[in-house]
């Protein structure tokens, strides 16, 4: 392999912006530039100048018109290439591949991807009715992703059309079929998450720096309400940060023309992705992701005989990690995070794993091996596993990335989804959505009816049996018996049947 075809990460540079005066805070914008410079600066050489292709992970706190081409403005940077990215969570992971991919076709010698958010400043100067000096929100930009067109309108009518009440569809689904009642997924999730929270803790750049037992964390009380069953506010990604991230990306050659030691390089070995359908009502199953298991699979392969000395496997909510551990056949002892998970190093959005790969790169440059970044996005939707490590590949990078077909074969039969199926059935996965007081607005179950067809239906929040019954810590829900039937408002409605 020619050394100018082989890609390496030669920078990253973070920035968390905690300003004591609201109307200092740092902009989207001036945190993406920050990183970069950062960046630039931990490569120990002037790269930035050199940029040919940089790729802007999707922001969602401010608008601006064009912030590819803002930011290299901003930077005094021509590269030929500047792409604003689309929604998802795994997109860092993924930008960081195909700049690597383009290294290796020689389209690239210098690639970058950076991303910021400032959500926590955005949202405190709206609840103070404070005009931020920024740049001006832009009243267009990008066409965004609409919900009306990736899911049923079924899910969006009874309130389960966001991250957070489909999430636990999956949690709960998965935890009957390994066996768990629901106070042993608890356990399990409260044990998970207080690693992750003893990680952030370590992290320079996190956002919440306290650790918590995993008592604390499934624990409901007033700081920790209940959001949708079975997760507690300490159990969720936390957007309300501001944090920027980004990585360049380069070739041995030019790093090496640049005398950057070798022990500041870390080479990129492969990857793998693969989608899930994007109405997850037209998914199989919910115990597993195909697409996840998949690509985890096929990134395993890349090892050979070694294991992953370090791992950062997404961590939006704790079924992600919890699905894909079992995936790579990993035991519960196992460390899945370098960074601290969104819930406490934070969650600035689509660029979590921006920060990730910082993490994992000075991980790698401190101790050496083998490490795998997992990103994930939508609704267990899209997934992108990537292999990097502080020793040089033994083979060339391989320019196929996706295993759609191996996720694809491994998908089974897909149940007739009904929005107005009537009679008895019993709970494929449930979630119970409660306000923000934490009580319970309604639940809601997606349900198998006797032919095998799939509906999804309302829990009334009168129905306080139905509900205790879901609810059960020592037994699974799963496969519980009920009836559907049209409610008052014309909403399906499933109860237990007396």
């Amino acid at each position: 392999m020619s050394d100018d075809r082989i890609p390496v990460v030669v920078g990253v540079g973070e920035i968390s912006d905690r300003p004591a005066d609201l109307m200092e805070s740092l902009e989207p914008l001036e945190l993406m530039s920050r990183a970069l410079q950062e960046a630039n600066e931990d490569a120990g050489c002037t790269l930035l100048a050199e940029i040919d292709s940089l790729d802007v992970v999707n922001l969602i706190s401010w608008r601006y018109a064009d912030v590819a081409a803002q930011l290299a403005t901003k930077l005094r940077i021509a590269p030929r290439r500047a792409v604003y990215g689309p929604v998802g969570g795994e997109s860092p992971v993924r930008y960081l591949h195909e700049a690597a991919l383009r290294v290796a076709r020689g389209e690239s010698t210098v690639g970058a991807i950076v991303g910021g958010e400032a959500s926590h400043s955005v949202a405190a100067a709206r609840k103070a009715g404070l005009v931020l000096p920024w740049t001006a929100f832009s009243k267009v930009g990008p066409p965004t992703l609409r919900i009306e067109d990736i899911l049923h309108a079924q899910a969006i009518k009874l309130g389960a059309a966001q991250p957070i009440t489909v999430y636990p569809f999956y949690e709960t689904a998965s935890a009957g079929h390994w066996g768990q009642t629901p106070s042993e997924a608890l356990a399990e999730s409260g044990m998970l998450w207080s690693k992750y929270a003893t990680i952030a803790a370590s992290n320079p750049s996190s956002w919440l720096k306290r650790r918590y037992s995993a008592d604390e964390i499934v624990t409901p009380s007033s700081d920790n309400r209940l959001i949708a069953w079975p997760y507690t506010k300490l159990m969720v990604a936390n957007p309300m940060v501001n944090q920027g991230a980004a990585v360049i990306v380069t070739s041995l050659a030019r790093a090496r023309a640049a005398g950057i030691p070798s022990d500041r390089m870390i080479h990129v070995w492969g990857g793998a992705d693969a989608t899930e359908p994007r109405d997850y009502l037209q998914r199989d199953q919910y115990f597993e992701s195909h697409a996840q298991a998949a690509v985890l699979e096929a990134a395993n392969t890349l090892t050979g005989a070694a294991d992953f000395d370090a791992l950062e496997l997404y961590s939006c909510f704790p079924c992600v990690p919890k699905m894909a551990r079992r995936a790579l056949g990993l035991g519960s002892n196992v460390d899945t995070t370098v960074t601290g998970g969104l819930t406490f190093f934070g969650a600035p959005l689509n660029n979590y794993m921006t920060h990730a790969i910082c993490a994992m790169v000075r991980r790698l440059r401190s101790v050496g091996g083998i490490g795998l970044l997992y990103g994930q996005g939508e609704f267990v939707t899209k997934h992108h596993a990537l292999v990097i490590s502080s020793e040089p590949p033994q083979r060339r990078l391989s320019q196929s990335t996706s295993v759609q077909v191996e996720a694809n074969r491994r998908r089974g039969h897909v149940p007739l989804f009904s929005a107005d199926a009537v009679g008895s059935a019993s709970v494929e996965t449930f979630t119970i959505i409660y306000d923000r007081n934490g009580v319970p607005n309604q639940g809601v179950v997606i349900v198998r009816m006797a032919d095998g067809g799939r509906a999804m239906a309302r829990v009334p929040v009168d129905d306080e049996r139905s509900l205790d019954c879901l609810v059960d810590p020592n037994r699974s829900p799963i496969g519980i018996e009920g009836a559907l039937s049209e409610g008052p408002d014309g909403v399906t409605e499933w109860r237990i049947v007396e």
